[in-house]
């Protein structure tokens, strides 16, 4: 369980104040996550990756030459806001254009598009790639719909190095699209993990079972197994990644392949080094030539204790891309020539104050009900916050609470500031509304 924290509220906040603290030199914060310390090169496309807190490296910890300009990062396990998205972008431009890049999870599609929706407004020109590689959340026929797991990071990984070659905007989305269309992921658990402050994992096994095919925040899989040896455990991962090999690789023999077999949290190297000798064997048995594999926890799920394994076929447009140099916190590949830091910037952590329109009594007298009602609401949200997060780890990843608990805050907050200034009821409301969105 996670037993290290202050109040659950915070704790994706203070662990990323912290992350900054440590890494200084391949990342600075600005509102909403972190971007590399360096700028990169004018006319670059900038790749803006992110995603819930709780999986660390991805996302913060994967900011750095040869891989993403920055990343946003949201709650525990929920999508950063559009706002948080869009200031990280703004951060990371440099003129040619932003790549955004997330696992697709309902919050993060509605959020990153929302963000690239405000600038491309602004003159910002920004795409979109979800990655879809976890093969047990959606039949071959719906891989739209998909989740993305650890099959991030080789996606991640293409794009931020067709970016660095110096291709536009829409080659680098191209690079990811094809990065994603080759790349397969499959996991397995053998118990859940414990958000900060919950008493409780958002799921359980019996002893001597494991969960197959579920999602990195606990969502259900299709189904549970007995737990094999390690030799088993890798077996089952290899097979069902080689029974559905994706459009244009034909058989496995003299096929080549970016592997990696990520830890979600508790299961420890040896173990997984363990697992990752048989994996080796049963492809080298295939036909298969692994391609610098990678053997770690890269995307992980607080303490769960799981495994997954990745394969991302490269041809000879992605091999290079994978094999190209990275210099992150987390992930470093091959050599980086990695640019100086400039000057210390001043970070922006909030939005400019806007000034406050004039309002009647009426409305002022209207406002100050709806920031009692606000404090109502938050302070029934503070009371069963822990009965929401329950309710949600039945089918989701029972982060509502926490989830509900900041963002009721926030608005109380925001229509307190706004009445204190003189705001009629449109004007407070408008503000808690965008400040409950925003946390």
């Amino acid at each position: 369980m996670t037993r290290l924290f202050n109040a659950p509220a915070a704790f994706a906040d203070e662990a990323l104040e912290g992350f900054v603290a440590a890494h200084r030199r391949w990342v600075r914060p600005v509102s909403g996550g972190v971007v590399r310390s360096a700028p990169a090169p004018r006319g670059q496309v900038a790749v803006v990756i992110g995603g819930g807190s709780g999986h660390y490296p991805a996302f913060s910890g994967l900011v750095g030459p040869g891989l993403a300009h920055g990343a946003a990062v949201g709650n525990v396990f929920a999508s950063p806001s559009a706002r948080q998205i869009r200031t990280v972008a703004e951060h990371a431009h440099a003129g040619g254009g932003v790549l955004l890049m997330f696992g697709n999870y309902a919050g993060d599609v509605l959020h990153f598009g929302q963000a690239a929706e405000q600038l491309n407004a602004a003159g910002i020109e920004t795409r979109c790639v979800s990655v879809t590689d976890d093969i047990s959340s959606a039949d071959r026929a719906d891989q739209d719909k998909r989740r993305g797991i650890a099959g991030d990071l080789p996606v991640f990984k293409a794009a931020a190095a067709a970016a660095e070659q110096g291709r536009d905007l829409a080659g680098v989305v191209a690079a990811a699209r094809h990065a994603n269309a080759r790349t397969r992921s499959f996991g397995i658990a053998f118990s859940g993990c414990t958000l900060p402050g919950a008493d409780h994992p958002l799921f359980t096994v019996d002893e001597g079972r494991m969960a197959v095919g579920l999602g990195i925040h606990g969502e259900p899989g299709i189904g549970e197994r007995e737990v094999p040896s390690a030799d088993g455990a890798a077996e089952l991962l290899v097979s069902a990644l080689l029974d559905e090999l994706p459009e244009g690789v034909g058989e496995p023999r003299g096929e080549r392949a970016a592997v990696i077999l990520n830890g979600l949290g508790t299961v420890k190297y040896e173990e997984l080094f363990v697992v990752y000798r048989r994996v080796a064997q049963l492809l080298a048995e295939a036909g298969v030539e692994v391609v610098d594999p990678e053997v770690g926890e890269l995307v992980t799920s607080f303490d769960m204790a799981g495994v997954s394994l990745t394969l991302c076929w490269l041809d000879d447009e992605l091999e290079p891309l994978w094999t190209a140099g990275a210099d992150t916190p987390a992930f470093r590949k091959g050599e980086v020539t990695a640019p100086v830091a400039g000057p210390a910037q001043e970070i922006r952590t909030d939005e400019p104050g806007e000034t406050v329109p004039p309002a009647t009594e009426v409305s002022r007298t209207a406002a100050a009900a709806a920031v009692a009602a606000l404090r109502a609401v938050k302070d029934t949200v503070d009371r069963h916050a822990e009965e929401l997060g329950r309710i949600d780890a039945v089918a989701g990843d029972g982060d509502h609470g926490i989830g509900m608990r900041r963002g009721s805050e926030a608005a109380h907050a925001a229509a307190v500031r706004a009445a204190e200034a003189g705001a009629g009821a449109g004007t407070a409301l408008g503000a808690a509304a965008d400040a409950w969105a925003d946390r």
